[in-house]
């Protein structure tokens, strides 16, 4: 009776941990499927839009997991072109700062794509404010402090798909770095993370962006820079040709910019300048296209600036963000400054920062 107890004893010491080992292995065979469920419910939750992923990997000794191919896009879109497709993003817990006592998490974008079309983004979001509301999904996603953002090798582009031909204005090799992306509204004022990204954009421009923001807002806070230098302005004849019925020969293509948001109201200005540029010779043109292209020829040689041959103006940006407005007069005074008084230097002012914005916000609050 004895023998028998002990080998019941025994049985039992080795059928636990075989039971709990099975247990274990099958829910780490079941996580995969359970993590992308979880995440298409996230994709699925975020109104006026649709998307999915197509697998995802689980690395328990790292406390991470890797979502392959996600895709979003509107319901309504007339194009199949997805506005997010995401090939490989890596969301991990960072290590060093979980051994200070911080549960942080890293994500790393491997090749991402972020495709604006504008017959897709045009459609009426009146009817539904919380469209394009990312907190909730960035939150869900990953419900820690976000200590580094990363994106390796990504790509941004405005697509017009009933221009003929079609608009394609493109930043490829995007590398962008991003720190301290907090998933809690903050109520200090200080912005509380850094981005810096660089970028090659159509026409071999070389892109720069750096500034702080806080991302955790419908619409988010911010205090950005960026430059665009030595773009062939050749590349941007399909838009300049729809918009403005001109079509560049040669010459370099310039924008800085500074832009400030706090609370959805915005201040800046973009500074755009064209050196050493020569339109198409009209040969093949109707008499209105040559006509349209001598007039621009015409006020581009009297505005230029004669000592470095730029012809360049600088718009002041201010508003709410739904309705954007350039101050014209302004505007074209620039225009004459930068040809008669003072060429505009090819940098950025650094002359707007978030108090502007905050400013122009109260101030335009108190109008109403």
């Amino acid at each position: 009776m004895e023998k028998k107890k002990n080998r019941g004893l025994r049985k039992k010491r080795y059928t636990i941990p075989v039971i709990i080992i099975g247990v274990l292995i099958l829910f780490r065979l079941l996580l995969p499927f359970m993590v992308k469920k979880y995440v298409n419910n996230v994709l699925a939750d975020i109104p006026g839009y649709y998307g999915q992923v197509s697998g995802i990997d689980i690395s328990l000794f790292r406390g991470a997991y890797v979502i392959h191919n996600l895709y979003l896009n509107k319901i309504d879109a007339g194009s199949e072109v997805p506005f997010i497709k995401l090939a490989e993003t890596d969301i991990s817990i960072e290590w060093r700062s979980l051994l200070k006592g911080r549960v942080v998490s890293e994500i790393i974008m491997t090749s991402p794509q972020f495709i604006y079309v504008f017959e897709d983004q045009q459609k009426d979001e009146a009817a539904d404010p919380d469209i394009d509301d990312w907190t909730k999904a960035l939150t869900d996603l990953v419900p820690i402090d976000i200590n580094n953002l990363k994106i390796i090798d990504g790509k941004a582009a405005f697509v017009q798909l009933t221009a003929d031909p079609n608009i394609d204005l493109n930043l490829n090799q995007i590398q962008l770095n991003a720190t301290n992306l907090r998933n809690v509204e903050r109520t200090e004022r200080e912005l509380p993370s850094e981005i810096n990204a660089t970028a090659m954009s159509i026409g071999e421009g070389r892109f720069t962006l750096n500034g702080k923001m806080d991302l955790v807002k419908q619409i988010p806070d911010m205090d950005v820079s960026f430059s665009l230098e030595d773009a062939s302005a050749t590349a941007l004849n399909d838009f300049t040709n729809y918009y403005a019925g001109i079509d560049f020969a040669e010459g370099s293509f310039n924008v800085f910019s500074e832009i400030a948001i706090a609370d959805g109201f915005l201040t800046g200005y973009v500074k755009p300048l064209l050196k050493d540029s020569k339109l198409i010779s009209a040969e093949q043109d109707s008499f209105l296209n040559t006509l349209w292209e001598g007039f621009v020829g015409f006020f581009k040689f009297v505005l230029k600036n004669k000592g470095n041959n730029t012809l360049a103006t600088k718009v002041p940006l201010s508003g709410d963000l739904n309705q954007v407005k350039t101050k014209v007069w302004p505007s074209v005074f620039n225009v004459f400054k930068n040809g008669w008084i003072e060429a505009f230097k090819g940098v950025v002012d650094n002359d707007i920062d978030f108090e502007d914005a905050e400013k122009a916000s109260k101030k335009e609050d108190n109008k109403k």
